[in-house]
């Protein structure tokens, strides 16, 4: 009898219908496939079983999370040779040779080979979903207030020491602005923060409103650099307390305000400016109107808003969108992205004139690949800040999502938009951004 590295090999080739790209390893020891691959640790049955409750993303990240799979070797490099099977599938069309789920199940051969699998895994009990995934009753009711913060308080509210281990002293949690790959993490937040201040074109006795303002570091920006005063709302309790006592240690308490607090709840508009950090993939695209038009009435004639969002591809049927698997569970719940022509579209809808769209998808690439290397290289401290789950959680949505952002998969904009007054005046230079010639 083959050992049970070799009977997955097979089964999953027949399966997907092309050779594994990666290396196997099962519990017995055994190994099979390219030996020069990076290695996928299949560490008991048990990882067989949720693969086999729950086909498909969910099934993996499961199995991931628990620790019953584990990759030897280049993580970057296994998620890239499996991305093909797993994340860029189409299921209408067969790509490069490989073969629909619904085509390989038409084959007897597979339909026995998974029968053989349902017979390796033991026990046909379901395993439970590690403690780290996210428990809802259903998406009925989605992008609520209550929802919305039971969603933002699953994600940010796990420890900001083991936010600071990952994100560094700027704890800015969103794409930075490197000059370079040399630049180093701190300078590119900062450059960031910087950038987004001269997009607003703050200056002192003006209002800005952060909306989502995380850790507080953009309104400690604006505040300091600028000489603005600023609300920063967040729904995250923890977050607000690690801002209020920054804020607090800058000696900035006259000037920034961190609520605890909803941005459809925020009533003392109008503000000359609004900020919008990686915020908005939180809204969700029913509601995306909504919150263009509640951060456009908060504006004066005149004002400007950043929004600075991740953004996804279009598809060709656009209501066949659905919200990434893991994602959802693990990482950010309920949250949803939008092609970037469809985030100015609605921006525009609410009254928004949208006056400049930078990409920086690069950036984000670089962003993440730091903070894989700072989690990394203090693993054993971030399992002493939160569970192992989630330290894996972390290292695999953010090492997956840089390769996501390098292959265009996904992208990130920063839209600058107008509340352009009825006299027609935006206020916007004619030459607003200046572009560096490369020859």
């Amino acid at each position: 009898m083959q050992n049970a590295a070799q009977r997955l090999k097979d089964l999953a080739e027949k399966l997907f219908g092309v050779e594994l790209p990666v290396r196997l390893r099962a519990w017995d020891g055994s190994e099979a496939g390219p030996p020069d691959a990076p290695v996928l640790i299949v560490r008991n049955r048990r990882a067989l079983r949720r693969l086999i409750w729950k086909p498909g993303e969910l099934g993996l990240a499961r199995a991931w999370v628990a620790g019953d799979l584990d990759v030897e070797g280049d993580l970057y490099a296994a998620l890239d040779r499996m991305a093909g099977l797993i994340w860029e599938r189409d299921p209408d069309e067969d790509a490069e040779g490989s073969r629909s789920l619904v085509q390989a199940l038409k084959d007897p051969e597979v339909r026995a080979a998974a029968k053989e699998l349902v017979k390796l895994a033991g026990t046909p009990l379901p395993p439970a979903p590690p403690p780290e995934e996210m428990r809802r009753g259903g998406r009925l009711h989605l992008h609520t207030k209550g929802s919305d913060k039971q969603a933002i308080s699953h994600h940010y509210d796990v420890g900001n020491d083991f936010y600071e281990l990952v994100l560094g002293p700027s704890m800015v949690y969103s794409c930075a602005y490197w000059e370079s790959p040399e630049s180093g993490l701190e300078a590119a937040q900062r450059d960031k923060l910087e950038l987004i201040s001269r997009k607003l074109a703050l200056k002192p006795g003006m209002r800005l409103l952060d909306v989502g303002c995380g850790w507080g570091s953009m309104a400690i920006h604006a505040a300091r650099e600028h000489g603005v005063s600023v609300v920063g709302v967040t729904l995250s309790q923890e977050q607000a307390a690690y801002a209020r006592k920054r804020v607090a240690d800058e000696g900035l308490t006259d000037r920034v305000e961190i609520r605890v607090q909803d941005y459809r709840d925020v009533r003392d508009g109008p503000y000359d400016a609004i900020s919008s950090i990686g915020m908005a993939e939180h809204v969700g695209a029913e509601r995306y109107l909504e919150y263009a038009s509640d951060v456009y009435a908060l504006l004066k004639p005149g004002g400007r808003l950043l929004n600075h969002q991740i953004a996804r591809r279009p598809q060709r049927d656009e209501s066949a969108y659905e919200v990434d698997e893991f994602i959802d569970a693990y990482v950010f719940p309920d949250g949803e992205l939008a092609p970037v022509g469809s985030t100015a579209g609605l921006l525009e809808r609410a009254g928004f004139e949208v006056r400049d769209v930078e990409a920086i998808r690069e950036h984000y690439a670089l962003t993440l690949r730091q903070w894989v290397r700072n989690l990394e290289a203090r693993w054993a401290e971030a399992l002493r800040l939160v569970s192992p789950g989630r330290a894996r959680v972390w290292r695999l949505y953010m090492a997956a999502s840089a390769l996501s952002f390098e292959r265009n998969r996904i992208g990130v904009n920063q839209i600058l938009a107008v509340r352009t007054p009825e006299s027609g005046a935006s206020g916007v230079p004619l030459r607003a951004r200046t572009w560096n010639i490369v020859s």
